[in-house]
């Protein structure tokens, strides 16, 4: 268990005090265990603040509807309340759009950024089918789109050999109110608009993860948003799908650890 800030967002802190902080943001319909194969590494050197979004795993639902912007302003409240002035943030999904959107509210307050599998802009007719499912998702709840979700995020071989992992990725998503879950959709389809080539532009070290059989954050995506910000590394993960992080969790740990070792020392 972790604990809860004075407005209701549910976190754990770890690794040295003092030592630099790591922000680690999850994505849409799950929660901060995703990060569970991550912290014990990450934490040895780093202070990682690792909370669930709100409306999601155990922080308090929201008090408007989601939008980047809240949920950045979120992160803000969290860092404050914890004395937290500046962090390296990672985000994956949409985690990773709720920091590049962070690092554009509060410049200042961000040392790195690390951006996983995380979307980009779309070409017309793949932006349409992000917003038919997310319309797909309000109509029928999570449940409506889960079967399909799985065929994407994970690698046919992994949805096989662990059926344990894919039934506790569907209670963490069943878990959330589907109300909440439809939001995030919305903002995950529709949010990316406002992040694409920022004026001023990005200005923090960046490091851009991809897997190179994702299709909602494809290569092409990651690759264009290294572009806009300069300096930023690319890496992308052979042959793994949107849930890589989970697969073949070193295969994200280990370029992170390097990138931090570099950039926040």
């Amino acid at each position: 268990m972790g604990e809860r800030s004075g407005t209701g967002t549910a976190y754990e802190l770890s690794g040295p005090e003092g030592a630099p902080v790591v922000v680690l943001i999850h994505g849409l319909g799950i929660n901060r265990l995703v990060w569970q194969w991550h912290v014990p590494e990450l934490s040895e050197r780093y202070r990682v603040l690792n909370y669930d979004f709100l409306g999601h795993g155990e922080s308090a639902a929201p008090s408007e509807p989601l939008s980047i912007a809240l949920l950045s302003a979120q992160l803000r409240d969290l860092m404050d309340e914890l004395g937290i002035v500046s962090a390296a943030i990672a985000g994956f999904s949409l985690g990773g759009m709720i920091n590049r959107r962070f690092a554009l509210d509060h410049p200042a307050r961000v040392r790195a950024l690390a951006v996983l599998n995380s979307p980009h802009e779309r070409e017309p007719e793949a932006q349409k089918l992000v917003e038919e499912r997310a319309a797909r998702t309000a109509e029928g709840g999570p449940a409506a789109t889960f079967d399909n979700d799985i065929k994407r995020w994970f690698t046919p071989g992994f949805r096989e050999t662990r059926p344990d992992i894919i039934a506790l990725v569907r209670e963490w998503i069943m878990a959330n109110d589907p109300e909440i879950v439809s939001q995030a959709r919305r903002v995950l389809a529709k949010g990316v608009i406002e992040l694409i080539r920022p004026d001023p532009p990005i200005t923090a070290p960046t490091l851009v993860i991809t897997c190179e059989n994702e299709t909602g954050s494809t290569r092409q995506m990651a690759h264009a948003i290294a572009s806009e910000i300069s300096g930023a590394r690319t890496v992308i993960v052979p042959e793994l799908q949107h849930m890589g992080l989970i697969e073949r969790p070193e295969l994200f740990t280990e370029p992170m650890l390097r990138f931090l070792d570099d950039v926040m020392q």
